[in-house]
Protein backbone atom coordinates (compact mmCIF):
# COMPACT_ATOMS: atom_id res chain seq x y z
CA UNK A 1 0.00 0.00 0.00
CA UNK A 2 2.76 2.46 0.72
CA UNK A 3 4.67 1.57 -2.31
CA UNK A 4 1.18 1.70 -4.50
CA UNK A 5 0.77 5.08 -2.62
CA UNK A 6 4.38 6.80 -3.17
CA UNK A 7 4.33 5.58 -7.16
CA UNK A 8 0.70 7.97 -7.07
CA UNK A 9 2.17 10.39 -5.69
CA UNK A 10 5.03 10.52 -7.54
CA UNK A 11 3.04 10.25 -10.43
CA UNK A 12 0.53 12.96 -9.46
CA UNK A 13 3.90 15.22 -9.36
CA UNK A 14 4.57 14.05 -13.02
CA UNK A 15 1.39 15.11 -14.23
CA UNK A 16 1.22 18.29 -12.47
CA UNK A 17 4.69 19.33 -13.66
CA UNK A 18 3.48 18.04 -17.35
CA UNK A 19 0.70 19.93 -17.02
CA UNK A 20 2.38 23.34 -15.57
CA UNK A 21 5.11 23.08 -18.09
CA UNK A 22 2.78 23.28 -21.24
CA UNK A 23 1.52 26.81 -20.24
CA UNK A 24 5.62 28.00 -19.39
CA UNK A 25 6.85 26.93 -22.70
CA UNK A 26 4.66 28.87 -24.50
CA UNK A 27 5.19 32.00 -22.48
CA UNK A 28 8.76 31.31 -22.66
CA UNK A 29 8.75 31.07 -26.50
CA UNK A 30 6.28 33.94 -27.32
CA UNK A 31 7.23 36.26 -24.66
CA UNK A 32 10.22 35.30 -22.66
CA UNK A 33 12.00 35.28 -26.10
CA UNK A 34 10.85 38.55 -28.17
CA UNK A 35 11.30 40.71 -25.35
CA UNK A 36 14.69 39.00 -24.31
CA UNK A 37 15.90 39.94 -27.90
CA UNK A 38 14.55 43.25 -27.59
CA UNK A 39 16.25 43.79 -24.92
CA UNK A 40 19.58 41.80 -26.24
CA UNK A 41 19.48 45.28 -28.80
CA UNK A 42 20.19 47.12 -26.05
CA UNK A 43 22.72 45.48 -23.97
CA UNK A 44 24.39 43.68 -26.75
CA UNK A 45 24.07 47.01 -29.01
CA UNK A 46 26.61 45.86 -31.80
CA UNK A 47 27.08 42.64 -30.83
CA UNK A 48 29.11 42.90 -27.68
CA UNK A 49 27.89 43.29 -24.19
CA UNK A 50 27.67 47.24 -23.32
CA UNK A 51 25.86 48.53 -20.79
CA UNK A 52 27.34 51.73 -20.58
CA UNK A 53 24.91 51.89 -23.75
CA UNK A 54 21.85 51.55 -21.38
CA UNK A 55 23.56 54.51 -19.48
CA UNK A 56 23.94 56.65 -22.47
CA UNK A 57 20.14 56.61 -23.13
CA UNK A 58 18.82 57.15 -19.46
CA UNK A 59 21.33 60.30 -19.39
CA UNK A 60 19.79 62.24 -22.58
CA UNK A 61 17.80 65.32 -21.17
CA UNK A 62 14.56 63.64 -23.47
CA UNK A 63 14.85 60.43 -21.60
CA UNK A 64 14.73 62.60 -18.12
CA UNK A 65 11.55 64.03 -19.38
CA UNK A 66 9.87 61.39 -20.58
CA UNK A 67 10.24 59.42 -17.55
CA UNK A 68 9.24 62.31 -15.61
CA UNK A 69 5.88 62.88 -17.55
CA UNK A 70 5.13 59.40 -17.07
CA UNK A 71 5.71 58.94 -13.34
CA UNK A 72 4.07 62.47 -12.27
CA UNK A 73 0.87 61.82 -15.25
CA UNK A 74 0.34 57.99 -13.77
CA UNK A 75 0.84 59.48 -9.96
CA UNK A 76 -1.78 62.24 -10.56
CA UNK A 77 -4.23 60.07 -12.79
CA UNK A 78 -3.84 56.95 -9.80
CA UNK A 79 -4.98 59.69 -7.42
CA UNK A 80 -7.97 61.11 -9.32
CA UNK A 81 -9.34 57.29 -10.14
CA UNK A 82 -8.91 55.92 -6.37
CA UNK A 83 -10.89 58.76 -5.25
CA UNK A 84 -13.25 58.78 -8.42
CA UNK A 85 -13.50 55.05 -7.68
CA UNK A 86 -13.70 54.76 -3.82
CA UNK A 87 -17.49 56.02 -3.86
CA UNK A 88 -18.58 54.38 -6.78
CA UNK A 89 -17.73 50.36 -5.43
CA UNK A 90 -19.59 50.95 -2.35
CA UNK A 91 -22.53 51.97 -4.02
CA UNK A 92 -22.23 49.18 -6.91
CA UNK A 93 -21.17 47.12 -4.10
CA UNK A 94 -23.03 47.23 -1.16
CA UNK A 95 -26.10 49.49 -1.78
CA UNK A 96 -29.57 47.33 -4.11
CA UNK A 97 -31.19 49.53 -6.33
CA UNK A 98 -32.83 49.25 -9.54
CA UNK A 99 -30.53 49.78 -12.53
CA UNK A 100 -27.55 48.59 -10.50
CA UNK A 101 -26.04 46.17 -13.19
CA UNK A 102 -26.35 48.38 -15.85
CA UNK A 103 -24.50 51.27 -14.12
CA UNK A 104 -21.79 48.76 -12.85
CA UNK A 105 -22.01 47.45 -16.73
CA UNK A 106 -21.48 51.49 -18.04
CA UNK A 107 -18.78 52.09 -15.69
CA UNK A 108 -16.51 48.53 -16.81
CA UNK A 109 -16.91 49.46 -20.38
CA UNK A 110 -13.75 51.99 -20.65
CA UNK A 111 -11.73 49.67 -19.01
CA UNK A 112 -12.07 47.13 -22.05
CA UNK A 113 -12.18 49.96 -24.74
CA UNK A 114 -9.07 50.06 -27.14
CA UNK A 115 -7.14 52.60 -26.16
CA UNK A 116 -7.09 54.56 -29.64
CA UNK A 117 -10.79 54.66 -29.10
CA UNK A 118 -10.38 56.09 -25.63
CA UNK A 119 -8.31 58.93 -26.99
CA UNK A 120 -10.12 59.62 -29.76
CA UNK A 121 -13.66 59.68 -27.79
CA UNK A 122 -11.92 62.18 -25.10
CA UNK A 123 -10.12 64.56 -27.39
CA UNK A 124 -13.47 64.68 -29.44
CA UNK A 125 -15.37 65.89 -26.26
CA UNK A 126 -12.24 68.99 -25.76
CA UNK A 127 -11.65 69.73 -29.05
CA UNK A 128 -12.54 72.95 -30.11
CA UNK A 129 -16.07 71.85 -31.29
CA UNK A 130 -16.90 69.44 -28.77
CA UNK A 131 -18.72 70.41 -25.55
CA UNK A 132 -16.20 70.87 -23.84
CA UNK A 133 -13.88 72.71 -26.37
CA UNK A 134 -14.31 76.44 -23.97
CA UNK A 135 -12.25 74.79 -21.67
CA UNK A 136 -9.23 75.03 -23.98
CA UNK A 137 -7.78 71.13 -23.12
CA UNK A 138 -6.89 70.06 -26.60
CA UNK A 139 -3.14 69.43 -26.92
CA UNK A 140 -2.43 69.93 -22.84
CA UNK A 141 -1.36 67.06 -20.39
CA UNK A 142 -4.83 67.25 -18.50
CA UNK A 143 -6.15 65.92 -21.56
CA UNK A 144 -4.61 62.72 -21.08
CA UNK A 145 -5.00 62.86 -17.51
CA UNK A 146 -8.48 62.68 -18.55
CA UNK A 147 -8.44 59.91 -20.79
CA UNK A 148 -6.13 57.92 -18.51
CA UNK A 149 -9.07 58.05 -15.38
CA UNK A 150 -11.39 57.50 -18.20
CA UNK A 151 -10.00 54.27 -18.91
CA UNK A 152 -8.50 53.18 -15.71
CA UNK A 153 -11.21 54.03 -12.78
CA UNK A 154 -13.03 51.26 -13.36
CA UNK A 155 -10.18 48.65 -12.00
CA UNK A 156 -10.88 50.42 -8.88
CA UNK A 157 -14.67 50.22 -8.93
CA UNK A 158 -13.67 46.71 -9.31
CA UNK A 159 -11.08 45.63 -7.47
CA UNK A 160 -12.41 47.42 -4.06
CA UNK A 161 -15.71 46.80 -4.70
CA UNK A 162 -15.28 42.66 -4.87
CA UNK A 163 -13.03 43.64 -1.30
CA UNK A 164 -16.27 45.33 -0.08
CA UNK A 165 -18.86 43.08 -1.05
CA UNK A 166 -17.11 40.27 1.22
CA UNK A 167 -16.43 42.74 3.85
CA UNK A 168 -17.76 41.36 7.76
CA UNK A 169 -20.72 44.27 8.25
CA UNK A 170 -20.88 43.67 12.50
CA UNK A 171 -17.68 45.35 13.04
CA UNK A 172 -18.79 48.50 11.65
CA UNK A 173 -22.33 48.14 13.43
CA UNK A 174 -20.69 47.50 16.27
CA UNK A 175 -19.25 50.69 15.88
CA UNK A 176 -21.77 52.54 15.21
CA UNK A 177 -23.86 50.94 18.31
CA UNK A 178 -21.03 52.27 20.32
CA UNK A 179 -21.45 56.15 19.24
CA UNK A 180 -18.92 56.29 16.43
CA UNK A 181 -20.27 58.68 13.31
CA UNK A 182 -20.12 57.35 9.50
CA UNK A 183 -16.96 59.05 9.18
CA UNK A 184 -15.50 57.37 12.41
CA UNK A 185 -16.66 54.02 11.30
CA UNK A 186 -14.99 54.21 8.15
CA UNK A 187 -12.06 55.23 9.04
CA UNK A 188 -11.15 52.92 11.84
CA UNK A 189 -13.18 50.24 10.75
CA UNK A 190 -14.04 50.02 6.73
CA UNK A 191 -10.63 51.64 5.50
CA UNK A 192 -8.35 49.45 7.79
CA UNK A 193 -10.09 46.78 6.35
CA UNK A 194 -9.80 47.45 2.81
CA UNK A 195 -6.14 49.02 2.78
CA UNK A 196 -4.74 46.27 0.98
CA UNK A 197 -7.31 46.00 -1.85
CA UNK A 198 -7.15 49.88 -1.97
CA UNK A 199 -3.28 50.34 -2.21
CA UNK A 200 -3.48 46.80 -4.81
CA UNK A 201 -5.83 48.85 -7.10
CA UNK A 202 -3.46 51.85 -7.05
CA UNK A 203 -0.62 49.66 -7.98
CA UNK A 204 -2.71 48.49 -10.82
CA UNK A 205 -3.87 51.39 -12.02
CA UNK A 206 -0.12 53.25 -12.26
CA UNK A 207 0.89 50.12 -14.15
CA UNK A 208 -1.47 50.19 -16.24
CA UNK A 209 -1.55 54.68 -16.74
CA UNK A 210 2.23 54.24 -17.23
CA UNK A 211 2.13 51.57 -19.67
CA UNK A 212 -0.96 53.26 -21.58
CA UNK A 213 -0.40 53.78 -25.24
CA UNK A 214 -2.94 54.07 -27.69
CA UNK A 215 -4.21 56.39 -24.98
CA UNK A 216 -1.07 58.87 -25.07
CA UNK A 217 -0.19 58.64 -28.88
CA UNK A 218 -4.12 60.21 -29.92
CA UNK A 219 -3.94 62.92 -26.91
CA UNK A 220 -0.42 63.72 -26.70
CA UNK A 221 0.67 63.40 -30.52
CA UNK A 222 4.24 64.46 -30.68
CA UNK A 223 4.31 67.39 -27.85
CA UNK A 224 3.95 64.79 -24.90
CA UNK A 225 5.40 61.53 -24.67
CA UNK A 226 5.29 58.44 -22.16
CA UNK A 227 8.16 55.51 -22.24
CA UNK A 228 5.73 53.47 -23.83
CA UNK A 229 5.13 56.22 -26.65
CA UNK A 230 8.76 56.90 -26.68
CA UNK A 231 9.46 53.11 -26.98
CA UNK A 232 7.07 52.77 -30.22
CA UNK A 233 9.06 56.15 -31.94
CA UNK A 234 12.11 54.71 -31.28
CA UNK A 235 11.45 51.51 -32.83
CA UNK A 236 8.90 52.14 -35.62
CA UNK A 237 10.31 56.31 -36.43
CA UNK A 238 13.77 56.61 -35.95
CA UNK A 239 15.06 52.65 -35.59
CA UNK A 240 17.07 53.96 -32.59
CA UNK A 241 16.79 50.08 -31.43
CA UNK A 242 19.73 50.42 -28.08
CA UNK A 243 17.58 53.33 -26.87
CA UNK A 244 13.86 51.88 -27.09
CA UNK A 245 15.63 48.70 -25.64
CA UNK A 246 16.86 50.69 -22.80
CA UNK A 247 13.51 52.26 -21.79
CA UNK A 248 11.75 48.78 -22.07
CA UNK A 249 14.31 47.60 -19.69
CA UNK A 250 13.49 50.14 -17.17
CA UNK A 251 9.86 49.54 -17.44
CA UNK A 252 10.58 45.66 -17.23
CA UNK A 253 11.86 46.59 -14.15
CA UNK A 254 9.34 48.92 -12.54
CA UNK A 255 6.49 46.42 -13.44
CA UNK A 256 8.50 43.44 -11.89
CA UNK A 257 8.74 45.72 -8.83
CA UNK A 258 5.21 46.30 -9.16
CA UNK A 259 3.72 43.27 -9.58
CA UNK A 260 5.93 41.82 -6.87
CA UNK A 261 4.08 44.57 -4.28
CA UNK A 262 0.73 43.86 -5.65
CA UNK A 263 1.75 40.00 -5.21
CA UNK A 264 2.17 40.73 -1.60
CA UNK A 265 -0.69 42.63 -0.87
CA UNK A 266 -2.67 40.20 -2.33
CA UNK A 267 -1.85 37.39 -0.15
CA UNK A 268 -2.64 39.85 3.10
CA UNK A 269 -4.95 38.07 4.93
CA UNK A 270 -8.15 39.91 5.69
CA UNK A 271 -10.06 38.77 8.94
CA UNK A 272 -13.34 40.66 8.02
CA UNK A 273 -13.42 38.69 5.15
CA UNK A 274 -16.43 35.95 5.16
CA UNK A 275 -17.45 33.20 2.93
CA UNK A 276 -20.99 34.09 2.65
CA UNK A 277 -21.45 37.21 1.26
CA UNK A 278 -23.39 39.93 3.15
CA UNK A 279 -26.31 41.10 1.06
CA UNK A 280 -26.72 44.31 -0.81
CA UNK A 281 -28.71 46.70 1.20
CA UNK A 282 -31.16 49.54 0.46
CA UNK A 283 -29.64 53.25 0.39
CA UNK A 284 -30.09 55.52 3.28
CA UNK A 285 -30.16 58.98 3.96
CA UNK A 286 -26.17 58.59 4.55
CA UNK A 287 -25.55 57.50 1.45
CA UNK A 288 -26.30 60.48 -0.37
CA UNK A 289 -23.24 61.79 -0.51
CA UNK A 290 -21.74 58.43 -2.38
CA UNK A 291 -24.70 58.24 -4.69
CA UNK A 292 -23.71 61.98 -5.96
CA UNK A 293 -19.93 60.56 -6.43
CA UNK A 294 -21.06 57.76 -8.42
CA UNK A 295 -23.61 59.88 -10.05
CA UNK A 296 -20.69 62.35 -11.00
CA UNK A 297 -18.05 59.30 -12.31
CA UNK A 298 -21.08 57.98 -14.28
CA UNK A 299 -21.46 61.18 -16.08
CA UNK A 300 -17.54 61.72 -16.72
CA UNK A 301 -17.56 58.34 -18.01
CA UNK A 302 -20.82 59.18 -20.26
CA UNK A 303 -19.57 62.43 -21.79
CA UNK A 304 -16.70 60.98 -23.86
CA UNK A 305 -18.71 58.15 -25.35
CA UNK A 306 -21.86 60.86 -25.93
CA UNK A 307 -19.57 63.25 -27.76
CA UNK A 308 -17.75 60.48 -29.50
CA UNK A 309 -21.17 58.88 -30.81
CA UNK A 310 -22.85 62.36 -31.66
CA UNK A 311 -19.64 63.85 -33.51
CA UNK A 312 -19.94 60.09 -36.07
CA UNK A 313 -23.32 61.59 -37.24
CA UNK A 314 -22.65 65.17 -37.26
CA UNK A 315 -21.01 66.15 -40.46
CA UNK A 316 -20.72 70.12 -41.68
CA UNK A 317 -23.23 71.07 -38.61
CA UNK A 318 -26.05 68.24 -40.31
CA UNK A 319 -26.69 65.19 -39.33
CA UNK A 320 -26.20 62.54 -41.26
CA UNK A 321 -24.94 59.07 -41.72
CA UNK A 322 -22.51 59.26 -44.15
CA UNK A 323 -19.39 57.86 -42.03
CA UNK A 324 -20.98 55.26 -41.48
CA UNK A 325 -21.68 54.51 -45.39
CA UNK A 326 -18.27 55.20 -45.48
CA UNK A 327 -17.44 52.48 -43.57
CA UNK A 328 -17.57 49.77 -46.53
CA UNK A 329 -14.77 52.06 -47.97
CA UNK A 330 -11.17 52.45 -48.01
CA UNK A 331 -11.01 56.03 -46.21
CA UNK A 332 -9.79 57.84 -49.23
CA UNK A 333 -8.23 55.03 -50.48
CA UNK A 334 -5.05 54.48 -47.77
CA UNK A 335 -6.54 51.40 -47.24
CA UNK A 336 -6.28 48.01 -48.67
CA UNK A 337 -9.03 46.68 -47.12
CA UNK A 338 -12.64 48.39 -45.93
CA UNK A 339 -13.20 49.02 -42.50
CA UNK A 340 -16.21 46.65 -42.45
CA UNK A 341 -13.29 43.69 -43.31
CA UNK A 342 -10.93 44.90 -40.78
CA UNK A 343 -14.20 44.42 -38.00
CA UNK A 344 -14.55 40.97 -39.80
CA UNK A 345 -10.83 40.38 -39.28
CA UNK A 346 -10.72 41.53 -35.54
CA UNK A 347 -13.74 39.43 -34.46
CA UNK A 348 -11.88 35.93 -36.49
CA UNK A 349 -8.83 36.67 -34.51
CA UNK A 350 -10.63 38.00 -31.32
CA UNK A 351 -12.02 34.45 -31.80
CA UNK A 352 -8.84 32.71 -31.90
CA UNK A 353 -7.19 34.56 -29.32
CA UNK A 354 -9.98 33.63 -26.87
CA UNK A 355 -9.60 29.78 -27.29
CA UNK A 356 -5.70 30.42 -26.65
CA UNK A 357 -5.54 32.66 -23.53
CA UNK A 358 -8.84 30.37 -22.34
CA UNK A 359 -7.21 27.22 -22.35
CA UNK A 360 -3.76 28.76 -21.05
CA UNK A 361 -5.63 30.31 -18.36
CA UNK A 362 -7.67 27.53 -17.69
CA UNK A 363 -4.27 25.56 -16.91
CA UNK A 364 -2.70 27.69 -15.18
CA UNK A 365 -5.23 28.92 -12.89
CA UNK A 366 -5.61 24.84 -11.76
CA UNK A 367 -1.64 24.67 -11.51
CA UNK A 368 -1.73 27.78 -9.35
CA UNK A 369 -4.55 26.87 -6.98
CA UNK A 370 -3.06 23.38 -6.67
CA UNK A 371 -2.80 22.62 -2.62
CA UNK A 372 0.75 21.73 -1.46
CA UNK A 373 1.97 21.48 2.11
CA UNK A 374 5.31 21.85 0.95
CA UNK A 375 7.32 25.20 1.38
CA UNK A 376 8.91 24.57 -1.84
CA UNK A 377 5.71 23.77 -3.59
CA UNK A 378 4.12 26.59 -2.34
CA UNK A 379 6.97 29.05 -3.33
CA UNK A 380 6.68 27.22 -6.98
CA UNK A 381 3.24 28.35 -7.45
CA UNK A 382 3.80 31.82 -6.26
CA UNK A 383 6.85 32.21 -8.52
CA UNK A 384 4.59 30.61 -11.69
CA UNK A 385 1.44 33.42 -10.58
CA UNK A 386 3.84 35.91 -10.91
CA UNK A 387 5.64 34.54 -13.88
CA UNK A 388 2.28 34.38 -16.16
CA UNK A 389 1.12 37.69 -15.00
CA UNK A 390 4.33 39.51 -16.19
CA UNK A 391 2.75 40.18 -20.01
CA UNK A 392 0.15 42.40 -17.53
CA UNK A 393 2.12 45.39 -17.17
CA UNK A 394 5.41 44.36 -20.14
CA UNK A 395 4.88 46.96 -23.04
CA UNK A 396 2.63 45.56 -25.63
CA UNK A 397 5.02 47.57 -28.17
CA UNK A 398 8.35 45.38 -27.06
CA UNK A 399 6.42 42.55 -27.14
CA UNK A 400 5.15 43.77 -30.85
CA UNK A 401 8.94 44.20 -31.74
CA UNK A 402 10.22 41.47 -30.51
CA UNK A 403 8.12 39.38 -32.57
CA UNK A 404 9.57 40.67 -35.39
CA UNK A 405 13.12 40.60 -34.87
CA UNK A 406 13.17 37.24 -33.02
CA UNK A 407 10.74 34.86 -34.57
CA UNK A 408 12.29 35.60 -38.05
CA UNK A 409 14.06 32.65 -38.60
CA UNK A 410 13.07 28.36 -39.22
CA UNK A 411 12.22 26.72 -36.69
CA UNK A 412 10.52 29.81 -35.21
CA UNK A 413 9.89 31.48 -38.10
CA UNK A 414 6.24 33.11 -38.01
CA UNK A 415 5.87 36.27 -39.35
CA UNK A 416 3.56 35.62 -42.65
CA UNK A 417 2.06 32.68 -40.18
CA UNK A 418 -2.19 34.08 -39.50
CA UNK A 419 -1.38 32.96 -35.58
CA UNK A 420 0.88 35.27 -35.04
CA UNK A 421 -1.46 38.18 -34.41
CA UNK A 422 -3.46 36.05 -32.27
CA UNK A 423 -0.78 34.76 -30.31
CA UNK A 424 0.21 38.02 -29.26
CA UNK A 425 -3.39 39.30 -28.45
CA UNK A 426 -3.89 35.78 -26.10
CA UNK A 427 -0.83 36.68 -23.96
CA UNK A 428 -1.90 40.40 -23.61
CA UNK A 429 -5.28 38.63 -22.65
CA UNK A 430 -4.26 35.78 -20.59
CA UNK A 431 -3.45 37.97 -16.68
CA UNK A 432 -6.89 38.76 -16.94
CA UNK A 433 -8.27 35.56 -17.53
CA UNK A 434 -5.74 33.99 -15.03
CA UNK A 435 -7.01 36.42 -12.10
CA UNK A 436 -10.84 35.93 -13.08
CA UNK A 437 -10.82 32.23 -12.48
CA UNK A 438 -7.66 31.55 -9.88
CA UNK A 439 -10.28 32.91 -6.95
CA UNK A 440 -13.06 30.51 -8.18
CA UNK A 441 -10.85 27.75 -8.46
CA UNK A 442 -8.89 28.40 -4.80
CA UNK A 443 -12.03 28.45 -2.91
CA UNK A 444 -13.10 25.14 -4.12
CA UNK A 445 -13.08 22.76 -0.92
CA UNK A 446 -10.44 19.98 -1.56
CA UNK A 447 -12.14 17.84 0.59
CA UNK A 448 -15.39 17.65 -2.09
CA UNK A 449 -12.90 16.50 -4.89
CA UNK A 450 -11.43 13.73 -2.24
CA UNK A 451 -14.95 12.86 -1.51
CA UNK A 452 -15.83 11.95 -5.61
CA UNK A 453 -12.53 10.38 -5.39
CA UNK A 454 -13.57 8.10 -2.92
CA UNK A 455 -16.74 7.14 -4.39
CA UNK A 456 -15.04 5.65 -7.32
CA UNK A 457 -14.94 8.99 -9.46
CA UNK A 458 -12.12 9.07 -11.75
CA UNK A 459 -9.83 12.05 -11.69
CA UNK A 460 -11.29 13.26 -14.88
CA UNK A 461 -14.98 12.41 -13.64
CA UNK A 462 -14.02 14.47 -10.20
CA UNK A 463 -13.16 17.13 -12.61
CA UNK A 464 -16.14 17.26 -14.56
CA UNK A 465 -18.30 17.11 -11.33
CA UNK A 466 -16.60 18.94 -8.66
CA UNK A 467 -14.14 21.75 -10.64
CA UNK A 468 -16.74 22.29 -13.63
CA UNK A 469 -19.59 22.67 -12.06
CA UNK A 470 -18.16 25.54 -10.39
CA UNK A 471 -16.19 27.09 -12.85
CA UNK A 472 -18.36 27.05 -16.13
CA UNK A 473 -19.40 30.77 -15.22
CA UNK A 474 -16.30 32.56 -14.33
CA UNK A 475 -15.08 30.76 -17.35
CA UNK A 476 -17.42 32.27 -19.62
CA UNK A 477 -17.01 34.87 -18.51
CA UNK A 478 -13.22 34.80 -18.71
CA UNK A 479 -13.59 34.20 -22.39
CA UNK A 480 -16.07 37.58 -22.58
CA UNK A 481 -12.97 39.65 -20.81
CA UNK A 482 -10.30 37.86 -23.57
CA UNK A 483 -12.49 38.82 -26.12
CA UNK A 484 -13.14 42.04 -25.53
CA UNK A 485 -9.39 42.89 -24.74
CA UNK A 486 -8.15 40.88 -28.05
CA UNK A 487 -11.04 43.45 -30.03
CA UNK A 488 -9.22 46.61 -28.72
CA UNK A 489 -5.64 45.31 -28.47
CA UNK A 490 -3.09 47.83 -30.44
CA UNK A 491 0.17 47.97 -29.07
CA UNK A 492 1.58 44.77 -30.48
CA UNK A 493 -0.98 43.93 -33.00
CA UNK A 494 0.01 47.60 -34.84
CA UNK A 495 3.87 46.26 -35.44
CA UNK A 496 3.05 42.62 -36.11
CA UNK A 497 -0.48 42.85 -38.35
CA UNK A 498 -0.82 42.12 -41.93
CA UNK A 499 -1.43 45.25 -43.91
CA UNK A 500 -3.92 43.31 -45.85
CA UNK A 501 -5.58 41.88 -42.62
CA UNK A 502 -5.78 44.64 -40.52
CA UNK A 503 -7.85 44.90 -36.92
CA UNK A 504 -10.16 47.70 -36.61
CA UNK A 505 -7.94 49.73 -33.90
CA UNK A 506 -5.06 49.62 -36.33
CA UNK A 507 -7.56 51.15 -39.16
CA UNK A 508 -8.87 53.37 -36.84
CA UNK A 509 -5.65 54.63 -35.77
CA UNK A 510 -4.63 54.93 -39.52
CA UNK A 511 -7.67 56.87 -40.67
CA UNK A 512 -6.56 59.00 -37.28
CA UNK A 513 -3.07 59.53 -39.22
CA UNK A 514 -4.42 61.07 -42.14
CA UNK A 515 -6.40 64.57 -42.78
CA UNK A 516 -9.73 64.84 -44.47
CA UNK A 517 -13.18 65.31 -42.79
CA UNK A 518 -14.13 62.08 -44.41
CA UNK A 519 -11.24 59.77 -42.76
CA UNK A 520 -11.53 61.53 -39.26
CA UNK A 521 -15.63 60.90 -39.19
CA UNK A 522 -14.96 57.49 -40.60
CA UNK A 523 -12.70 56.55 -37.28
CA UNK A 524 -15.24 57.59 -35.39
CA UNK A 525 -17.89 55.51 -36.33
CA UNK A 526 -15.76 52.47 -36.24
CA UNK A 527 -14.89 53.71 -32.73
CA UNK A 528 -18.53 53.69 -32.11
CA UNK A 529 -19.26 50.56 -33.63
CA UNK A 530 -15.92 49.07 -31.76
CA UNK A 531 -17.17 50.49 -28.20
CA UNK A 532 -20.93 49.30 -28.97
CA UNK A 533 -19.43 45.37 -29.28
CA UNK A 534 -17.28 45.66 -26.83
CA UNK A 535 -20.05 46.73 -24.54
CA UNK A 536 -22.04 44.03 -25.64
CA UNK A 537 -19.40 41.36 -24.42
CA UNK A 538 -19.28 43.55 -21.46
CA UNK A 539 -22.97 43.23 -20.25
CA UNK A 540 -22.92 39.54 -21.01
CA UNK A 541 -19.61 38.83 -18.60
CA UNK A 542 -21.28 40.62 -15.99
CA UNK A 543 -24.23 38.75 -15.93
CA UNK A 544 -21.60 35.84 -15.84
CA UNK A 545 -19.67 37.44 -13.13
CA UNK A 546 -20.09 35.16 -9.51
CA UNK A 547 -20.16 37.94 -6.60
CA UNK A 548 -17.02 38.24 -4.67
CA UNK A 549 -15.05 37.15 -7.45
CA UNK A 550 -13.42 38.97 -10.66
CA UNK A 551 -10.90 41.83 -9.03
CA UNK A 552 -7.99 42.15 -11.00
Amino acid sequence: MTASGGSGRVAGRAAYVALAAVPVAVVAVFFVLPVGAMLHRGVWPEGRFDPGAVLDVLGRPRTGRVLWFTVWTSSVATVVSVLLGLPAAYVLHRLRFPGRGLVRTALLVPFVLPTVVVGLAVRQLITSSGPLGFLGLDGTPVAILIGLVFFNVAVVIRTVGVAWEGLDRRPAEAAAALGATPAQVFRTVTFPALRPAIVSAASVVFLFCATAFGVVLVLGGVRYSSVETEIYLLTADLLDLPAAAALSLVQMLAVVALLVVVGRLRAVPDPTVRRVLAPAVRPQRRDLPALAATALTLCLVALPIAALALGSVRREGAWSLDFYRALGGSGDGLLQVSVTDALLASLRIAVDATWMSLSLGLIVAFVVTRRTRSRLGRRARTVLDGFFMLPLGVSAVTLGFGFLIALDRPPLDLRASPLLVPIAQALVALPLVVRTLVPVLAGIDDRQRQAAASLGASPLRALATVDLAVVWRPLLAAAGFAFAVSLGEFGATSFIVRPAEPTLPVVIYRLLGHPGALNYGTAMAASVVLAAVTAGVILVVERLRVPGTGAW
